[in-house]
């Protein structure tokens, strides 16, 4: 209404003012000359306030047109009959003119409406987008709604059950009692989608897509605007959508995760009866034959079995023993003790502690006189040592020796143990320390491995395989040679 009685005005003052500037040379112009100068009022008016502001120019100007150029000048007497023919053609004219106008008037604004609610859509559009996580993606509606609708409050609510809980809101707050209107259980009626422009009165705008409800808006202060209205319908379709997606990826990233779960879980399983099937059977028979009454028995054979049941559960202890350490590590809450040790002192203990499982397995020593002490762990690298000689003797074919050696390697002690088994492929010695691994040939490599690579490196060291002298595998792993001050 104001912008009409601008136009209206702007136009009345035009056609007065150009009246004004013709008269000068009302004596030098035609009649017609004199119309087209006031097509110009009429222009204005539409341009300030649409149709009906041009009518009121074209009325300016008439009476201007009228009174001033159409003789006898200063009265409103019209004379002849052509002049009657000349105010008509004027005020044709000029209604024409001014639908004209008011028509690009109108489609110039719908074009710049419909521009910058695409602008608005894809600004809206692009922070769906940009939504990482659900809460990332809830807050990001509301924010966009409140925003650039320049609503009020905003509240999105979720499905919860047979409730509706609030997943993210903007504006002013929205009381829980107005909320619970919206729930199916409440008994109360609410309109849903049926969006009344410019009410305070909350209302409520359903998120759906084709698999179904997603969520509801619940809305105070809507703009007056019905273009908005439907911009705001098709935001939320949109936002809708984006959500039911966000909420698909959430899914198949926690169906992902279960199956990765079981996947460890399994292999879990497998490596730890790979390790465990071995002494479990050799104290079974050992235990049965001991329990057996039928079973004649001497003293020697007596204390054999006795013996092969101690040497077992000491083994099966170091395993869980490497277990709870690795769960440690791989946590993140491993504390590494550092000690300054002699390399040959600790091959020598975990040696002594293998004993009963190499039995009279031959062991090849070459540690240099002059190699430098370490900075170590000494429970922790005992473990590495019992884990690669067990691996060694276990893969070595009959009495043949296992060669354990110690060098400096680019300032590094170097400890290699070498079998004389069938040794590792080239392209398995990437992931033999994994700690579930399958190989082609149908093998496990066990815990034992991955043991030793998370000991190793959690001393800052780096284990590897290569090709053994005379055949066979050599693992070979690293540790920080002792210095004046400490470790590095």
């Amino acid at each position: 209404m104001r912008s009409r009685l601008t136009g209206a005005t702007l136009g009345v003052a035009t056609a007065l003012a150009l009246g004004a500037l013709m008269l000068p040379w009302r004596s030098h112009l035609a009649i017609a000359t004199a119309a087209l100068v006031l097509v110009v009022p009429v222009v204005v008016g539409v341009i300030a306030g649409g149709y009906v502001g041009g009518l009121g120019s074209v009325a300016a100007g008439f009476l201007v047109y009228d009174y001033a150029y159409i003789p006898p000048y200063n009265t409103l007497d019209v004379g002849a009959g052509q002049n009657w023919v000349a105010l008509a053609v004027y005020v044709v004219v000029m209604l024409l003119v001014a639908q004209v106008a008011a028509h690009l008037r109108s489609a110039r604004r719908d074009a710049r409406r419909r521009e910058e609610d695409a602008r608005r859509l894809s600004t809206l559009s692009q922070l769906l987008v940009e939504g990482g996580s659900v809460e990332d993606l809830l807050d990001a509606i509301v924010r966009a709604i409140a925003t650039v609708f320049e609503i009020e409050a905003v509240a999105l609510l979720l499905p919860d059950g047979d409730r509706l809980v609030v997943g993210a809101s903007a504006g002013a707050p929205i009381a829980e009692s107005e909320l619970a209107r919206l729930a199916s259980g409440s008994g109360l009626p609410v309109a849903i989608g049926a969006l009344r422009q410019g009410s305070d009165a909350l209302q409520a705008l359903a998120l759906a897509t084709a698999g179904g409800p997603v969520g509801i808006l619940a809305l105070r202060g809507l703009p007056a605007s019905f273009s908005d209205d439907a911009l705001l319908r098709t935001f939320a379709n949109h936002a809708a959508l984006a959500l039911e997606r966000v909420q698909l990826r959430v899914q198949a990233e926690h169906m992902q995760l279960l199956e990765e779960m079981d996947r460890v879980r399994r292999d879990l399983l497998g490596a730890v009866s790979h390790d465990l099937r071995t002494p479990l059977a050799t104290m079974k028979v050992a235990s049965s034959s001991l329990v057996d009454p039928d079973a004649k028995l001497s003293g020697e054979d007596v204390a054999e079995l006795h013996g092969l049941i101690d040497m077992q559960t000491d083994r099966l202890t170091r395993l869980v023993t490497s277990l709870l350490d690795l769960n440690r590590y791989e946590h993140g809450v491993l504390t590494v003790e550092h000690e300054t040790r002699s390399v040959l002192d600790l091959i020598g203990d975990a040696l002594a502690d293998l004993r009963p499982t190499l039995g009279d397995r031959a062991i090849e020593l070459g540690v240099p006189p002059a190699l430098p002490d370490v900075e170590v762990d000494p429970v922790l690298i005992g473990q590495v040592l019992a884990n690669l000689l067990d691996n060694a003797n276990r893969h070595s074919p009959g009495e043949a020796p296992i060669r354990v050696t110690a060098e400096l390697r680019e300032g590094r002690v170097a400890v290699s143990i070498t079998d004389r088994g069938p040794g590792v492929p080239t392209e398995e010695r990437d992931t033999v320390f994994g700690s579930f691994v399958r190989f082609d040939s149908g093998g496990r490599a066990g815990l034992g491995l991955a043991i030793v690579k998370a000991f190793v490196e959690a001393q800052g060291g780096k284990v590897w395989v290569e090709d053994g002298d005379g055949g066979g595998a050599s693992f070979v792993f690293t540790m920080q040679p002792h210095r004046e001050g400490g470790p590095d």
